[in-house]
């Protein structure tokens, strides 16, 4: 190629980005990877890696020169994780980016009970502002994540009560993403929200993953106090905690409830059910 590509995609050494990546190379579409680290970037035709930062703006607006399309993971979790946002966004704007494809989260909202789904929303008001074109993708929770909730003793833990939740499987937002980034002038403006087929609660998602995969896996209802309590060995910081224990409260607070037609209508498949996720080979990531 003698000429970087117009699109850009972020988060290609973690599991969604690379997951988004593997796909448009698949499809013979050429594609700018926007790492951190050129040396990890996954080997893929037609994918040129580019050095950027989300904090750096200088950086940033160099690596998106020339860049139409760009599709933007949401960063790492971090106590400053919305001013880098803020950071890419602005330079998104000022390179000239035109269209930004967000991974937002399912019933983000400036009052959101999941903390972290009100960095989303913020985030989606900045790129509102900008003046560029997006598309969001509201992702439910990761049902990828799932069977990792349990500790070593088969107990999956938290405040989540008898709530549900429509957890989405990482390839199926993959697909989804895709989709849009191959004819982005289809969805411009448009919020996706991104679910599984069905709504489950912690203990009817625990029954499943024992069946599927022999492991006893449970669900300990604890109390907010008792979750704050369990998790306060980790050492982590108290943004960090609230993070961790609001994620289960959202769930009883039915901010992740709901099934969403969105990925059917996107990609013509139904998404996957925790039940046939947990039987078919896991990806790693690239």
């Amino acid at each position: 190629m003698t000429a970087l590509p117009d699109l850009a995609v972020t988060g290609s050494t973690g599991v969604l980005g690379g997951m988004v990546a593997r796909q448009l190379a698949d499809a013979g579409t050429a594609q700018r990877l926007l790492v951190r680290d050129a040396a990890r970037a996954p080997g893929l035709e037609d994918a040129v890696p580019v050095v950027f930062s989300y904090a750096d703006a200088s950086l940033a607006v160099r690596s998106l020169e020339g860049v139409k399309t760009l599709f933007m993971v949401s960063g790492q979790e971090a106590e400053d994780r919305l001013r880098q946002h803020f950071t890419f966004i602005d330079a998104a704007a000022e390179a000239g980016v035109q269209h930004i494809v967000y991974t937002s989260l399912y019933a983000a909202a400036p009052d959101a009970t999941f903390t972290l789904g009100r960095d989303h929303y913020a985030t989606e008001e900045r790129i509102r502002a900008s003046g560029m074109d997006f598309t969001f993708l509201r992702d439910n929770l990761y049902l990828d994540i799932l069977p990792q909730l349990a500790g070593e003793d088969g107990v999956i833990r938290g405040p989540a009560g008898d709530g549900v939740l429509s957890a989405v499987a990482r390839e199926d937002i993959a697909r989804c993403a895709v989709m849009v980034l191959r004819d982005p002038a289809l969805h411009v403006r448009a919020t996706y929200n991104l679910t599984g087929p069905e709504e489950l609660t912690l203990a009817q998602a625990a029954a499943i993953i024992t069946a599927e995969t022999g492991r006893s896996i449970t669900y300990h209802p604890e109390t907010v106090e008792e979750a704050y309590a369990s998790r306060a060995s980790y050492g982590a910081p108290p943004w960090q905690l609230d993070a961790w224990v609001s994620t289960y409260t959202a769930i009883a607070a039915g901010e992740h409830a709901g099934v969403s037609p969105d990925v059917r209508a996107l990609t013509g498949r139904d998404p996957l059910s925790l039940a046939a996720f947990l039987r078919q080979p896991q990806l790693e990531p690239l």
